[in-house]
């Protein structure tokens, strides 16, 4: 049976053409026949920007097709049958003595005999870093190494063996698992190859998302560093605040955080290095969120009950079976194929008991609205607990029928399997998105008919519990104050231009120069406006938000039941909500969904470290066709109102 990338199954003379048009754009590509004054020349580009709605060619598909790109020209993969591989957990990163690293020891300052210095204000390290002159040890007492390396990954027993990009020569890459007040470095090796097989550069930076980290040690898209080098990033460790003037000493503990992941940031290529395998999760412990079911606020325990999951779709070519990306969409690539940790819709065997999966959509520009389905009832609601949005504890967990999640956001979610024993469930997302560029319509479609990412059988032993009933409600963090007066209020449009770019108050990308500077110790308010017919999830680096006004309901769409909007609040529905939609914030946030015409405000301080950070889209296909800036942190702001 094949399908397009809306998860519809089509006829096999559909599918010939959209293989067909897939054909076509690839040998655009191959042809260099990408730029704008090309395909204007050849009568190929319309007035918007867009391929000619000419079958076998266009981003919308030619003829009748109204699906956009979601497999409408760009994607028509080959069948592989379903739950055929076990869903693949990531290896725990092991720490080595800081003598066991690769080349020279790590030094405060750049090492340019390594990494040398170039003209320009960046690529690479250019800047010491800032830990240890606020007290941190240098070396850090817990020390990686890690490479990025092309290896051959299985991702279907129907298909070849893939030639991914890879941390350690796995995708995702090993999992760090990290506690607060342990400071970590890692050495990021980049061992790529030169030969692409089409798509990638082997040029990365490898940004920690979510986590407060100096600006050094980011991953700044414009930090890049090339094969044959390497990058030492330091992450302290410590809780947001620690040198700060608004709270005491040592930070804040309602500002801890979970579940980071991190994931290349190469300024034009991350879409690209991402798809091709470069992403990975990063676990934050401490006292109460400590991996063990029986202390602190007794989650699952981790790594036995306690799992990881990261969400993607992904292409394939029909004749050669292997991965492939379109190059030449600049609106946002779907694909017809659901990994989880790597694998097309592998199995789950769990026991009947509680378990904490930390679900996180990689993207590149699908969002998602993921259930619980029992395809013997398919429309009976299989309610569970979310206890996260991004990579903060909500204040107590929340029972929802779905999450929603736009690219890069993670939630974490308790489902108590001791219900199901014997049964086989199945994670479904059911939410209708017709395109890349515009994002979901808001709508759902029926239990059982939407994609189905992962089967979990439900036939382990029988095993002991130790974790907390999340029915009971037990509290975790409370939500930071964010009352006082912003110093400032910033004024953001993200919308597209004639040629099909993508900009941030009608502005490209600029390495070079911040578009705005931010005074160190203060807080800000900022407010976001969509465009006209797209969905943006947006994320601001190095510190988190809390939504003020237009945040809308938790779990999903309009079609769920609008009387439990009221109640939550900490994430968005994909259209119109009741009840919640005045914007009562319950959570902290690193990305935030702008949808069309939508407008957010969100309040943040900007505490503790300084330098330069970006703000971007996390549909990475708009982050790089150029839907990015970047903002400096400093001693002294600016007051610049609309940057």
């Amino acid at each position: 049976m094949y399908f397009n990338g809306r998860g519809e199954a089509v006829s096999r003379a559909r599918w010939k053409e959209m293989y067909q048009a897939f054909l076509n754009r690839q040998e655009l590509i191959k042809a260099g026949l990408t730029s704008r004054r090309d395909l204007l020349r050849m009568g190929l580009l319309g007035g918007a920007g867009m391929l000619i709605a000419k079958n076998g060619l266009s981003s919308w598909g030619g003829g009748n097709c109204r699906y956009g790109s979601t497999g409408c020209g760009t994607c028509a993969s080959p069948p592989t049958t379903p739950w055929t591989l076990p869903m693949p957990i990531p290896p725990v990163k092991q720490a080595i003595p800081v003598s066991s690293l690769t080349g020279p020891a790590p030094s405060i300052n750049p090492n340019t005999a390594i990494n040398p210095a170039t003209s320009l204000p960046y690529e690479g390290r250019t800047r010491a870093h800032q830990a240890p002159a606020l007290g941190f040890p240098f070396p850090a007492g817990v020390v990686y190494q890690v490479t990025q390396q092309q290896s051959q990954v299985r991702v279907s027993n129907e298909l070849p063996m893939q030639n991914l990009w890879t941390f350690d020569g796995v995708s995702p890459g090993p999992t760090y698992v990290a506690h607060y007040g342990t400071p970590v470095l890692v050495r990021n090796i980049n061992n790529l190859p030169v030969s692409n097989g089409g798509f990638g550069l082997n040029s990365v930076s490898t940004h920690l998302h979510n986590s407060h980290t100096p600006s050094e040690s980011d991953g700044f898209p414009c930090d890049f560093f090339a094969a044959g080098q390497y990058y030492d990033q330091y992450y302290p460790n410590a809780l947001a605040g620690f040198n700060s003037t608004h709270v005491a000493t040592h930070g804040d503990i309602n500002e801890s955080l979970s579940t980071l992941w991190y994931h290349d940031h190469r300024e034009n290529f991350t879409s690209q290095n991402v798809y091709k395998g470069l992403l990975g999760f990063y676990l934050l412990f401490n006292q109460f969120d400590t991996g063990d079911e029986t202390t602190g606020f007794r989650l699952p325990s981790f790594p036995n009950y306690d799992i990881p999951m990261a969400f993607a779709d992904r292409c394939f070519d029909a004749q050669t079976g292997m991965m492939v990306f379109d190059t030449f969409n600049t609106d946002g690539i779907l694909g017809d194929k659901f990994l989880v940790n790597g694998v097309i819709q592998p199995v789950l065997h769990v026991s009947p008991r509680r378990y904490r999966f930390r679900w996180l959509n990689t993207g590149p520009s699908r969002f998602l609205q993921v259930y619980l389905t029992d395809l013997t009832s398919p429309s009976t609601p299989q309610p569970f607990y979310q206890i996260s949005n991004d990579g903060n504890l909500l204040p107590h967990p929340v029972q929802v029928p779905a999450v929603a999640m736009g690219v890069a956001e993670r939630s974490d979610v308790i489902i108590d399997f001791s219900q199901y024993a014997g049964k086989t469930l199945y994670l479904e997302n059911r939410l209708d998105q017709p395109n890349g560029q515009g994002g979901p319509t808001g709508s759902v479609v029926a239990g059982g008919q939407g994609f189905l990412m992962l089967k979990i059988i439900v036939d382990g032993p029988v095993v002991a519990d130790n974790s907390i009933n999340p029915a009971t409600l037990p509290a975790y963090y409370a939500l930071p104050s964010v009352s006082a007066t912003p110093r400032l209020q910033r004024s953001f449009n993200f919308d597209q231009t004639r040629d099909g770019q993508w900009t941030i108050n009608g502005r490209l990308f600029s390495c070079a120069s911040p578009r705005f500077t931010i005074q160190q110790n203060s807080l800000e308010e900022w407010a976001f406006d969509g465009g006209f017919g797209w969905s943006h999830p947006i994320h601001v680096h190095f510190e988190e938000f809390q939504i003020t006004q237009g945040a809308p309901g938790l779990y999903g769409s309009s079609s769920d039941d609008p009387s439990n909007y009221s109640r939550w609040g900490s994430q968005y529905c994909w259209s119109g909500c009741s009840g919640g939609s005045s914007g009562v914030n319950v959570s902290r946030k690193d990305t935030v969904r702008v949808i069309p015409r939508g407008n957010v405000k969100m309040r943040m301080r900007f505490r503790d470290w300084l330098g330069r950070y970006p703000m971007h889209c996390h549909n990475v296909i708009h982050e790089d066709h150029a839907m990015m800036l970047r903002f400096d942190v400093a001693t002294t702001g600016d007051m610049n109102t609309r940057p």
